[in-house]
């Protein structure tokens, strides 16, 4: 892939745009960011740009696009808007910004003098994806991984993009060297500018949509529910955007996936039956003993036959021993061990890990207790599915606030939970009126004019051992910057209860 000297547009000025564009054009490309948001709306992020990166805000001015050698597209741009179909039929390449940084860590000139490069000649990448956990997973895996003797770099979906965590790497002064030659008009960065042995990647289906050759070493699906189907036409093309992760790999690689899940299984089947080459499949359950981790009495077992884990049919470790509680969280401690122990990390860092982890922000974290109330900040829970497994790690009585921006969820799914465990339903935000006329007929329903009079509401009706839950089935837009905005102000407001 040469960079050098290339006209490259980058399209969306976010974390994404904003890793790409700095990072192509430390690389010697001349790059344009577009963005169809007003310059002064985005004053706060272009001042993190190279002072040779240029911008065309406002709108997507076509030209730029069909006078690009190459265009990089963020998660949160469409595919099918009018300047980039243009652009496609004129065969100008059209990248991710996943793609683009597989793209250049795969390039041999960049490895790393590494441990894992000795033994391959790309940088191995372990992709985790899914409907909900994936932050979970990826920050467990990485820590796993840390405790394990290797270096990574973790980024995608969750912090940072992928490419500004690249460019960091290359612009540290204490940790890299740089070499540059040219070679049929590229900008190669020399082995030594990146100590890493694996790149931790939380990857979202919006950016699986335009990857082309991304492969990588481990992928990971850890669940699909009904989600975003205010961008996708139908489930089936939600479902077929997240099987790209395992679409370029090979027999040296694996594949784990959710047991507990038959639409998975029905999905990785469907896909890999007319391959020739597949990746090895190791799965994780909670209800039944699988090749790869498993759940039973109590313990946590590991079972890896045909591989170099000796470890078949052992206990890893005690499920009382793992910090994060909730069902979820069972399932995602057991998804990152599994591909721990198959990236090559020991059993005692994993559990060590297990021990230490305490969760994160915005995900069942336990803000405070008052008079033996508990509240408990869900804000990440965005979707159906995930308020779904957030519902079933309580069993005392929920006082469920909820609502936001519609993402053209089913909340009907909620029916037998929300009967069955929530005492009170407070709703806020554009899909109040919807989850209503869901829900509203199985328990007491108020409707809240913001956030802060919902916590209110909740905190008036609570009794000692309830549950006061912020987890909202929606997207956070249509009150706050995003869902951890959402989530710190239901914290600050929670603090402030006397």
């Amino acid at each position: 892939m040469e960079i050098l000297g290339r006209n490259i547009t980058v399209v969306g000025l976010g974390r994404s745009g904003i890793g790409s564009a700095n990072l192509l054009s430390e690389l010697g490309g001349y790059v344009t960011v577009t963005d169809k948001k007003p310059e002064e709306e985005l004053r706060y992020l272009t001042g993190r740009l190279n002072q040779s990166v240029r911008l065309a805000l406002g709108s997507h001015p076509e030209n730029l696009f069909l006078s690009a050698d190459m265009i990089v597209i963020s998660p949160g741009v469409p595919l099918g808007i009018s300047p980039i179909t243009k652009a496609k039929e004129k065969g100008i390449p059209i990248l991710g910004e996943l793609e683009l940084a597989y793209q250049i860590m795969s390039n041999k000139s960049l490895r790393p003098n590494s441990r894992v490069s000795k033994v391959s000649n790309q940088i191995r990448f372990l992709a985790i994806t899914g409907t909900n956990g994936k932050s979970t997973t990826t920050t467990l895996l990485n820590l796993m991984l840390k405790k394990g003797g290797f270096r990574t770099i973790l980024g995608g979906n969750i912090g940072n993009a992928l490419t500004e965590e690249i460019y960091k790497r290359l612009r540290d002064s204490e940790n890299r060297r740089i070499e540059e030659v040219t070679v049929s008009d590229t900008r190669h960065v020399a082995g030594s500018a990146i100590g890493v042995d694996y790149i931790v990647a939380e990857v979202s289906s919006f950016q699986l949509e335009s990857t082309r050759d991304f492969r990588p070493k481990g992928a990971l699906i850890l669940n699909i529910t009904p989600d975003h189907l205010d961008r996708y036409h139908s489930l089936y093309e939600y479902y077929d955007a997240k099987a790209r992760i395992f679409e370029n790999q090979k027999e040296d690689d694996f594949l784990l996936i959710n047991a507990d899940e038959p639409e998975i299984i029905n999905l990785a089947s469907e896909k890999l039956k007319v391959r020739n080459e597949k990746p090895r499949i190791f799965y994780f359950s909670r209800k039944k003993e699988v090749d790869g981790i498993y759940f039973k009495d109590g313990q946590i077992y590991c079972n890896f036959p045909d591989s170099s884990i000796s470890c078949h049919h052992s206990t890893l470790i005690n499920a009382d021993e793992i910090k994060i509680k909730g069902v979820h969280n069972l399932e995602n401690a057991m998804a990152a061990s599994a591909m721990a122990l198959l990236a090559g990390s020991s059993s005692e860092a994993v559990k060590d890990s297990l021990r230490e982890f305490a969760g994160l922000e915005h995900r069942l974290e336990l803000v405070r207790e008052i008079d033996g109330v508990r509240y408990f900040n869900d804000s990440k829970g965005t979707n159906v599915g995930a308020v779904v497994k957030s519902l079933e790690s309580f069993k005392n009585p929920i006082i469920l606030i909820a609502g936001g921006r519609d993402k053209a969820g089913d909340f009907s799914l909620l029916r037998g939970l929300v009967r069955e465990r929530v005492k009170s339903l407070v709703l806020i935000g554009e899909a109040s009126e919807k989850i209503k006329k869901s829900l509203g007929d199985l328990t007491e329903t108020v409707t809240a004019k913001d956030l802060r009079e919902a916590i209110n509401i909740s905190h008036g009706i609570a009794k000692k051992g309830d549950i006061v839950l912020l987890s909202p089935a929606c997207a956070s837009f249509d009150m706050f910057i995003d869902f951890e905005d959402r989530g710190r102000q239901f914290k600050k407001i929670v603090m402030e209860l006397t």
